[in-house]
């Protein structure tokens, strides 16, 4: 990923490492970070998750830095690596949260956000094409057309997009100009608006690749990655450890049990009821509503009815996410090292059911956002309003999944 850009003007920040440990012989591989005699610590399980980690990290931004981006090949490869990076930096940025009182917190403290701004930097512009190609194989499958990759949809779905276009054909018998200025004829009224709406979400989500691709580019020659990346490679071999990391491992499922206990708050929030079919239409009706205006402002509105639904998941995504990667510290003890927990939500697929949603919603921003766009003709309107609400029916039906799978095997509390 090689750059012709000059070095970012973004202000370095300082991620240096604290002083010494508290005490001789704290460091992770000495006796003095053990607890008693023959045990394992704590601080030595941590760093080691850790060190690995940071090498993962490492490895991914060096493999990135080497790739072509040119052809199907390069792009892939650039993605894979970018993908690599991501799920490190994110790793080591939930642990350093979950387990803050086995580090130096002010170090982990401003070594956290830098990291989740590292993994959403070099993931943004393949989250942006895999968005563009979800949503152009939707319009095709909604629309009827063979779309190889794609599950075939049933025939409700392949006539959604055709009964609504012909509606808004018929409103513009003219044919009037659309936004590019070419004329939508009302002939052609099913086809061309989805067509239309393909083309404008491939040169809306186009121009967000190139944009992310710059920023990332940026972004790898600035003082500010360097920061991180100095930060990453101390971690690969001394993690700042406090006295706390002393304590048997025994003590890390103190860190996940925590966790569980936020997670089963949040999940009790969300409306898993109300979810109780695959395809929820309340919350669709819900998602299109308008929101209030806010006290003494008039015009103004509140979040979008779409955020308040959704603010409750992505806050339960998180969640799991720190969850699955605290569980993994403690799959990284020895057998017999740690006390045995009593099984909890399927994690791994909780968090995948909740990824799935986060897509489907992201997915259906970018289709309302498209649909704002001025002037488009009402046919091209309609397709990606039938494409919004296409997204927000695989966002339920990925909620209705975490449901099942929480409420079959998790906690209820």
């Amino acid at each position: 990923m090689s750059s012709r850009h000059e070095a970012s003007v973004t202000p370095p920040v300082s991620i240096a490492a604290p002083p010494g440990p508290p005490g001789p012989g704290d460091g992770p591989g000495t006796p003095g970070a053990r607890g008693a005699p023959g045990s394992l610590a704590a601080g030595e399980v941590l760093a080691r998750y850790l060190s690995t980690q940071a090498t993962e990290l490492l490895r991914g931004l060096r493999d990135l830095r080497v790739q072509d981006p040119g052809g199907e090949a390069g792009q892939a490869a650039a993605a894979e690596a970018a993908g690599a990076i991501h799920a490190a930096a994110f790793r080591i940025a939930d642990t350093l949260g979950s387990f803050r009182p086995l580090l130096d917190a002010e170090w982990a403290e401003r070594l956290e956000p830098e990291l989740y701004w590292l993994g959403h930097t070099v993931l943004r512009e393949h989250v942006c094409a895999a968005r563009r190609d979800r949503l152009v194989g939707a319009l095709r499958r909604l629309s009827g057309e063979a779309d190889p990759g794609a599950p075939a949809g049933g025939a409700a779905d392949r006539g959604r997009i055709a009964d609504l276009a012909a509606g808004g054909a018929g409103a513009r018998a003219g044919g009037t100009p659309d936004r590019d200025g070419a004329a939508d004829p009302a002939a052609a009224g099913p086809a061309a608006g989805v067509a239309r709406a393909g083309a404008l979400l491939e040169r809306r989500l186009g121009l967000a690749r190139s944009r992310a691709h710059s920023e990332a580019l940026d972004a790898l020659t600035s003082a500010r990655y360097h920061a991180v990346a100095d930060a990453v490679a101390l971690l690969v071999s001394d993690a700042p450890l406090t006295r706390a990391a002393r304590r048997p491992a025994a003590a890390l499922p103190e860190h996940h049990d925590e966790l569980r206990r936020v997670l089963a708050a949040a999940v009790a929030a969300l409306p898993l009821a109300r979810a109780g079919r695959p395809y929820n239409a309340a919350a669709l009706d819900r998602g299109l509503a308008a929101p209030a205006p806010a006290p003494g402002r008039a015009g103004a509105g509140g979040p979008a009815a779409d955020d308040r639904e959704d603010a409750p998941w992505r806050h339960a995504h998180t969640l799991v996410r720190r969850a699955r990667h605290a569980a993994e510290v403690l799959a990284a003890c020895p057998p017999g090292t740690v006390p045995v927990r009593p099984p909890g939500p399927p994690l791994p697929a909780a968090g995948a059911a909740l990824d799935r949603d986060r897509e489907a919603v992201e997915a259906a921003a970018a289709a309302a956002s498209a649909a704002a766009t001025p002037r488009i003709a009402p046919a091209t309107a309609y397709a990606l309003g039938v494409l919004h609400a296409d997204q927000r029916h695989e966002a339920e039906a990925a909620r209705f999944t975490f449901g099942r799978l929480w409420q079959t095997r998790g906690e209820q509390g």
